[in-house]
């Protein structure tokens, strides 16, 4: 801290004249007629020595601003007191002389008290007939502000307000202290720092932007002199009302001439300044989420405010942490991508209107650091208002009867992220690539195949009365979408049609414990309470047939973020609402970094991805995804390579879509809220479905954004232990399973037969030939009889004998 020069006798001299006038100040207020006598200019010598002469100085509550990850865009703003402190600099000269002019002529010229201020106060307020004067100073004034900004207790506010002799006394003792600790310039600049100006503006910058929407260097003269001219009493001088108004217009004009009188301006440009039309904005401060920059973004916001509400850098304490949000003066740069934001809030609303009780939900999360770029709902983020509701009945039929309204069109229930009784809704066969995961852990590559009857008879054991169970059974018994057989399938294959036949096979045969672990360390939460008892334990996780099929509940950020992971080539970021978190000196924190660690091998990781493309419309060089897939179109519309999953669960209750890129995970559900048991069926590719945007949002993500391919998987994780198949042509049927079988692999035999120039029913070759993953399925085909021999039509040719060419290569 500076200090200013004093001279040591004036110093002495100010403390001696204050402590005899604080002792006739005292006397007097006790015993008028002994006002004057010695005994009280005695006492109040030794009295005033006793006052303390530290002043505890707390930062005042400062305003938070929240803006988008471009550092400019407002997003939102959080405060218990409208004020963010400036410096000198950054004040108009007009401003630090109008509120001299107001309140301290002779700031600049006395030690903190003016003692012929306090004199002619004292004689004046003897007269009651004569109006009473104050002697308070700027200094003193500060001293006040700053005592009860520094209150620990209720009672400590009340003593440095309340209108006493001693809370003048101890002003005066500290003021003079202050003004040798700080400048002149300290002095003033903390004062505009902490006074009120009304309509909930605090300090200089919150005034200058409520009353004139600019910046306090901008003010000009006549905004000055208003802002000075409101201090001394903000209610009453308000000129955002009717009766506050000519009485703000009188008082501003007087501060302009006492500008001339202490030649801060020209009688000119006083008589200028008095002309000009008294135009105030009043524009309060939005303060915050629900009153969001943009409401969609409220949602966000939301986010934002639980996340920061569980940082235990910020307070032991719900409450410390909330005072340091509203009261810390934190400039925090959020993670929300404007063009990101943008893309999903006009896809959410052109898929379902905001009256729409199906909620389409949107998150986007960036592979490798966990920031979260978007969130977005077809829902106004506000409170219904109970004495006005608008909102409508609520869908569920037992709460309809009782006419309790709904979460929409307005809700500030956190639908995306969960929590405060939001659980998750199903996300169908999106989960299917956790199976995928623990079994490419378990050395099981991605052209492991086998063929996926109609129906699965499991292992697992579910009530017999389940739709699910096998008939007469307590198993249960899986089925493919249209009840169709899956065939010879592999997991590119599968993942591409998405054949439940294939996955629950594959996840009884690698454990459902660990196929349910997979999904924990890619960031799926379990918050309603059945999906969490069965994730609690290996014991009963193991048992959780149906879980591959996406029954479990889930959000869209947390689904975005388990793809988001095994994009980052296995490397799991906690979901983070922030970049950039600065404290009002500037001074940047740690909290806002990742949060990663690695959690699947990259090998796992890229292998998981590339059968992920299968679904989108998307290859690798090295994938085998067949001609069918479930959301073809993703690849062409987003234009860049992607991967992801469409999911649907039973009676299509909620549809789901996850489509990433290198640079944004998108996952997209579309559930009622109010209702998971709905009547109303989830759709996927039509306008109003879930999967337009998700990948509407993701297309707009990625405009301006490069091109990143993703890894391919290594060979062996994607192809596993090759083996070469035994050529069985022209044989026995019978003999060809059993050299199948004895060579490592599963035999099946082909229902349909093919032309050959084998003998009728017998093998006519196999499906694939030449070399296949050990413990893969080998279908035998069966010769119809009628092929030409090999070599017949090639000039010289020999016919081949049994074990001869291989049609087809």
């Amino acid at each position: 801290m500076r200090k200013r020069d004093h001279n040591v006798l004036t110093n002495a001299a100010s403390l001696l004249v204050c402590g005899l006038l604080a002792g006739v100040v005292v006397a007097a207020a006790a015993f008028p007629a002994v006002a004057m006598s010695g005994l009280a200019a005695k006492a109040g010598a030794e009295t005033f020595g006793a006052l303390p002469t530290e002043l505890t100085v707390a930062r005042a509550p400062q305003i938070s601003y929240l803006l988008a990850a471009d550092g400019k865009t407002p997003l939102a703003t959080m405060y218990d007191e409208n004020r963010r402190d400036v410096k000198l600099p950054d004040i108009s000269p007009y401003m630090q002389k109008a509120i001299i002019a107001a309140e301290d002529h002779d700031f600049y010229k006395h030690n903190g008290v003016d003692i012929n201020g306090v004199a002619r106060a004292f004689v004046n307020n003897q007269n009651d007939s004569a109006g009473r004067q104050g002697a308070s100073t700027l200094t003193m004034q500060y001293v006040r502000l700053a005592i009860a900004y520094s209150a620990t207790h209720p009672a400590d506010v009340v003593a440095a307000t309340e209108d006493t002799s001693a809370r003048k006394l101890r002003e005066m003792r500290l003021a003079l202290q202050v003004d040798k600790e700080f400048s002149k310039d300290e002095i003033l600049t903390r004062y505009l720092n902490l006074a009120s100006f009304g309509n909930g503006a605090y300090g200089v910058y919150a005034a200058s932007q409520v009353y004139f929407g600019k910046p306090p260097s901008k003010l000009k003269i006549e905004e000055a002199a208003l802002l000075a001219g409101m201090v001394k009493a903000p209610t009453t001088n308000d000129p955002t009302t009717k009766a506050g108004f000519p009485l703000a217009l009188d008082r501003r004009n007087y501060v302009i001439q006492n500008m001339v009188d202490i030649k801060a301006i020209t009688q000119q440009e006083a008589d200028a300044a008095k002309a000009t039309k008294l135009v105030v904005k009043d524009k309060r401060t939005p303060n915050g989420c629900v009153a969001a920059n943009v409401n969609e973004w409220g949602f966000f916001c939301d986010y934002f405010y639980r996340w920061w509400m569980q940082q235990e850098t910020f307070g032991s304490t719900t409450y410390d942490r909330e005072r340091r949000l509203k009261s810390g003066g934190y400039t925090v740069v959020t993670s929300i991508d404007v063009q990101a934001q943008r893309g999903a809030d006009k896809a959410v609303r052109k898929a379902k209107s905001v009256n729409s009780k199906e909620a389409a939900m949107v998150a986007v999360v960036e592979p490798g650091t966990g920031r979260v770029r978007a969130l977005a709902v077809n829902r106004q983020f506000k409170l219904d208002d109970p004495k006005n509701p608008k909102n409508k009945i609520s869908s569920d039929p037992a709460k309809s009867r009782k006419n309790i309204r709904g979460n929409y069109p307005a809700t500030v229930n956190p639908l995306l992220t969960g929590g405060d009784g939001i659980t998750g809704y199903q996300a169908g066969s999106t989960f299917k690539i956790f199976s995928i995961v623990a079994a490419l852990e378990k050395g099981i590559p991605l052209s492991y195949s086998f063929n996926a009857p109609q129906t699965f008879k499991s292992e697992y054991i579910i009530d017999s009365s389940s739709e699910a169970a096998c008939p007469g059974t307590h198993f249960y018994c899986p089925t493919n979408s249209g009840k169709k057989a899956g065939g010879v399938q592999t997991m590119w294959s599968a993942f591409a049609q998405s054949i439940n036949t294939y996955f629950v096979p594959l996840q009884q045969q690698v454990g459902a414990e660990n196929v349910v672990d997979a999904a924990k360390r890619a960031g799926i939460q379990f918050r309603a309470s059945n999906d969490a008892k069965f994730a609690a334990t290996k014991e009963a996780a193991h048992q959780w047939g149906a879980f591959t099929l996406g029954v479990s509940s889930t959000t869209p950020l947390d689904l975005a973020n388990a793809y988001a992971t095994l994009a980052a080539d296995g490397k799991y970021c906690e979901p983070i609402p922030v970049q950039e978190i600065r404290d009002p000196d500037g001074k940047k924190l740690d909290i806002a970094n990742p949060r990663c660690e690695k959690r699947f091998s990259t090998d796992v990781a890229r292998a998981a991805v590339d059968a992920a493309r299968c679904p989108v419309g998307d290859n690798s060089k090295t994938s085998k995804c067949g001609s069918s897939r479930t959301a073809g179109v993703v690849k062409s519309i987003v234009d860049a390579p992607v991967a992801g999953k469409s999911g649907t669960t039973d009676s299509e209750k909620t549809a789901a879509l996850v489509a990433m890129t290198k640079q944004y995970a998108v996952a997209g559900i579309m559930a009622d809220p109010d209702w998971p048991q709905t009547n109303v069926k989830m759709k996927h590719e039509q306008k109003d479905g879930i999967n337009p945007p998700v990948y509407e949002t993701l297309r707009d993500a990625m405009k301006g954004k490069p091109r990143i391919n993703f890894e391919p998987p290594g060979q062996k994780i994607s192809e596993g232990d090759q083996r070469s198949i035994p050529d069985v042509k022209c044989q026995p049927v019978d003999t060809a399973k059993s050299r199948v079988k004895g060579a490592g692999f599963e035999p099946i035999v082909s229902e349909a037969k093919v032309a050959s120039p084998c003998p009728v029913g017998t093998a006519a070759g196999t499906s694939p030939d030449g070399r296949t993953i050990k413990g893969g399925v080998v279908t035998i085909q069966v010769s119809s009889g009628g092929g030409t021999p090999p070599g017949t039509n090639k000039p010289g040719g020999q016919p081949g004998g049994p074990g001869g060419g291989r049609p087809g290569g």
